[in-house]
């Protein structure tokens, strides 16, 4: 009778803890930018609610050990960080979908820039050095047939802000920067203009090419063991995730008054730079296509950036 009566109480607490799994939010980190503006309609529809739980960051670095830990379930992080972290955990990261396209651009204070060849002998200010950006300019000069050493003068500043004062400084300067930063320095200087999109271009040198390959910023990622124990949550967060990208690329005043309210950027500067902040919800095979082309163009630049290789198949839900 004692043992019939542990074995009722063990089935007991077994589905108690399954119910309670079962009614756990899901817990949701995003970046200070363009990877988490998507998010916004999202997080407010889920105020007071108890299916989600958000989380804002102002690095990758104070997103990357909760993650690990498992304190996070979901988070929108770049995407080469993304690879780094599937190497790193032995397959213990699934990607969702990638949720952000290029978002770097070139500006100049003049009309001298239509092409990436108009950057041949011209000085040219960028930061992230030793990162992505760094990676994906020399992409572009090298597939286009500019030695990024030798036929321009490339100075790496440690901050976008160092950038935007030596393109001040210098009328005829031209600087790499992301928005939506591009939008605050334009709004310092209102002679800055957009002469290049950097994905474009990157597109433009896809055409023809038999696995083209697309320039990307950020992606949404899960803990694998997350979405093998919980696919309907998995389901239920990509469709509401899609349902608020699109909200704030087609209603830009709204979607700009929520992300200055969460403290993103400020809701004058979100108003004119979500239509250049690429902000998308790719998933399945577009996502593969996408996100392993840009994983192998960076392993060939470097391959610590994406954690020594690209991932498997597995990495990629739904494919």
């Amino acid at each position: 009778m004692k043992k019939l009566l542990s074995l009722v109480l063990a089935l007991m607490m077994i589905f108690s803890m399954a119910a309670f799994a079962e009614n756990e939010p899901v817990r949701v980190s995003a970046l200070m930018g363009p990877t988490g503006m998507g998010l916004v309609k999202l997080m407010k529809d889920s105020e007071g609610g108890s299916e989600y739980e958000f989380t804002l960051a102002a690095s990758a670095d104070l997103i990357t050990p909760k993650f690990i830990k498992g304190e996070l379930d979901v988070a929108c992080v770049p995407a080469n960080l993304a690879s780094v972290l599937y190497n790193k955990t032995n397959g213990g990261v699934t990607v969702l979908a990638v949720n952000t396209l290029g978002v770097l651009y070139i500006v100049e204070r003049g009309e001298a820039i239509s092409s990436i060849e108009d950057l041949r002998g011209k000085t040219v200010y960028a930061s992230g050095k030793g990162a992505t950006p760094e990676y994906a300019l020399n992409y572009l000069l090298t597939e286009s047939g500019i030695d990024p050493d030798k036929d321009l003068n490339l100075i790496y500043k440690s901050e976008h802000a160092e950038c935007l004062t030596a393109l001040i400084q210098d009328e005829n300067a031209v600087a790499m920067l992301p928005q939506p930063f591009v939008t605050v320095a334009q709004t310092k200087a209102d002679d800055i203009r957009i002469a290049l999109d950097m994905t474009e271009e990157w597109m433009k040198l896809q055409e023809g090419k038999e696995n083209p390959s697309g320039m990307l910023t950020g992606v949404v990622i899960a803990r694998t063991e997350f979405v093998k124990n919980n696919p309907e949550k998995v389901e239920k967060l990509l469709s509401d995730y899609e349902a608020s990208v699109t909200f704030v690329n087609e209603n830009i005043e709204e979607g700009a008054a929520l992300i200055g309210e969460y403290g993103i950027v400020q809701e004058a500067v979100a108003k004119i730079a979500i239509p250049y902040c690429k902000i998308v919800c790719i998933r399945g095979e577009e996502m593969k296509t996408l996100l392993s082309g840009y994983l192998s163009v960076l392993e060939g630049q470097n391959p610590t950036a994406i954690g020594g290789k690209v991932p498997n198949d597995d990495f990629y839900y739904g494919v």
